[in-house]
């Protein structure tokens, strides 16, 4: 059965945990981002579900945790370039990137991901999937990061497309809100994996 339904007419694809497995290079970037800049360790399961927030969103959460304003600018920029760092280790997940490989050339993709276009476009570029997609947005050209629907619509007008006609993968539930508030219907990739 063909995940890609007739009618549609365009693909859009998150990057982190749904292209790329970087969410253990970010996991590892921000709990050392956070020790150093807070002064305590944070377990690391306290990262789990926050995979497919924001950066200021997940830093929302660290404040209002610690009744104090931390130093956002610091700790972005310290977990971005631990996961710079670690590209080497960083590899594609093959279920989706298949898909996208599959429809290359056929309909128009898009990427459109929480994540910094810093980091996105690294690894993208490390992995070479940035040529499969006809346009790439991040957090950086949006006011509202998912679950507000922006980063989707953006993607939609970009690559020319009604909302109605996108298929979205995804695998968060900030991104699955975001397609669902969008119009677009979207594919749960957790559930193509094993």
């Amino acid at each position: 059965m063909s995940l890609v339904r007739a009618g549609t007419q365009g693909l859009i694809f998150d990057c982190d945990g749904t292209l790329v497995d970087s969410l253990p290079l970010y996991r590892e970037g921000w709990l050392a981002a956070l020790e150093d800049a807070i002064g305590q360790g944070v377990p690391p399961e306290w990262f789990h579900g926050h995979g497919g927030m924001s950066e200021h969103m997940v830093l929302d959460i660290v404040e209002q945790r610690l009744g104090r304003v931390v130093d956002r600018d610091g700790i972005i920029s310290s977990a971005r370039a631990s996961m710079l760092r670690k590209l080497h280790v960083l590899r594609e997940i093959t279920v989706v990137t298949d898909i996208a490989r599959a429809y290359h050339g056929r309909l128009p993709m898009a990427v459109a991901s929480n994540g910094s276009r810093q980091v996105v476009s690294a690894c993208l570029g490390h992995l070479g999937l940035e040529k499969l997609f006809d346009v790439i947005i991040t957090i950086d050209d949006v006011n509202h990061p998912k679950p507000a629907p922006d980063m989707f619509l953006l993607a939609a007008r970009s690559l020319a497309c009604l909302p109605a006609t996108c298929l979205v993968f995804e695998d968060s539930p900030e991104g699955m809100q975001a397609a669902t508030r969008a119009g677009m219907a979207h594919v749960d990739v957790n559930t193509l994996q094993g």
